[in-house]
């Protein structure tokens, strides 16, 4: 590896490090420097692309910047009058956009099996699915089938929309995104039976929640790469920063108002999961990225991945989404 090679490496590193200048819009001001080359004009000409989570923040911001490649963007949300309005917006605004709307609580297991059934009938392939909704209830909640919230919505409604569109995705080949959050390297893998899982022991904390489930998501990712491995389809998870979204906004003023001026962009933020569905790198490990590299899913002082815990969430997962075992 030359000098200039090994320099851009380690200051990739240092950012990655340093979390602050990593995470805001510094580390991705000094990255675009050196990061690899933008999708090719067009590159989804012709390609359907399903986001979650479309109607505010990153999913906002992916959906248009998905539509500027030329595909064609379903647009998923809960509240059919916000997915409607969004939808009227991006159509004035990009030419010729081809923009699907579509309704779902990913939290609802059985409204998923609705949902993906009916798409799965519409569509003959699907070239990406991004797992974006999320949320962060402040007291402990519960989904239609009695699971924690933030399990629900941001663990099992997307596995088992990922089962159910497996053939699409397949056809495609697509590119499957697990938009996980910096925050996961905060929690370990707190799976040690069902009650830890569904979060029912101890002081319910909506930040530990969502940083749990996160974590979550980036060993689902991974069972599921290993899953659908030789059939062209790729499956990451990513991080997209710090982002200034309506949901840091309202669920951690604190944090927002301290770094309110270094938060990116939901542009910003959306970035790296329209890379991966649009250029399609190859990718290893664990499959964890963030700012279009890939990146350890532990830090120096942390201790790698439990396989028992491992194991153990692909057999909760599978058990409450009567999907197969991953892994």
């Amino acid at each position: 590896m030359d000098a200039p090679a090994l320099l851009t490496r380690a200051v990739d590193a240092a950012l990655d490090r340093s979390v602050v200048l990593g995470y805001t819009s510094i580390g991705s001001g000094v990255r675009r420097r050196f990061w690899p080359a933008d999708p090719e004009p067009g590159a989804l000409a012709g390609k359907r692309v399903l986001v979650t989570g479309a109607t505010s923040g990153i999913g906002e911001a992916m959906a248009r910047s998905f539509l500027d490649l030329g595909a064609t963007v379903h647009l998923l949300g809960r509240n059919p009058d916000k997915v409607a309005d969004h939808a009227r917006e991006l159509r004035l605004e990009v030419p010729n956009a081809d923009v699907v709307e579509e309704v779902c609580d990913i939290s609802d297991l059985d409204a998923v099996r609705t949902f993906a059934t009916d798409l799965a009938g519409r569509v003959e392939a699907l070239h990406g699915l991004v797992h974006n909704a999320g949320l962060m209830p402040p007291e402990r909640t519960e989904s239609k089938q009695r699971h924690e919230m933030s399990l629900a919505a941001h663990v099992l409604g997307p596995h088992l929309m990922t089962h159910l569109l497996r053939e699409r995705l397949v056809a495609g080949p697509g590119s499957v995104v697990w938009m996980s959050s910096g925050g996961m390297y905060g929690s370990g893998l707190a799976t040690r039976d069902d009650d830890e899982i569904e979060y029912r022991r101890g002081e319910y904390k909506g930040v530990q929640a969502y940083a749990r489930t996160k974590r979550m998501q980036v060993v689902l990712a991974d069972a599921w790469a290993t899953e659908l491995a030789g059939t062209g389809v790729l499956v990451e998870s990513m991080h997209p920063g710090w982002v200034r979204t309506p949901g840091v906004s309202e669920s951690l003023p604190t944090f927002d108002k301290v770094v309110s001026r270094l938060l990116r962009e939901p542009e910003d933020g959306a970035d790296t999961a329209v890379w991966l569905v649009a250029t399609r790198p190859a990718s290893g490990g664990q499959h964890f990225w963030h700012d279009r590299a890939q990146r350890p899913t532990t830090f120096g002082w942390q201790r790698e991945q439990d396989p028992d815990l491992r194991a153990r969430l692909l057999e909760y997962v599978a058990t409450v989404t009567a999907t197969p075992r991953l892994g």
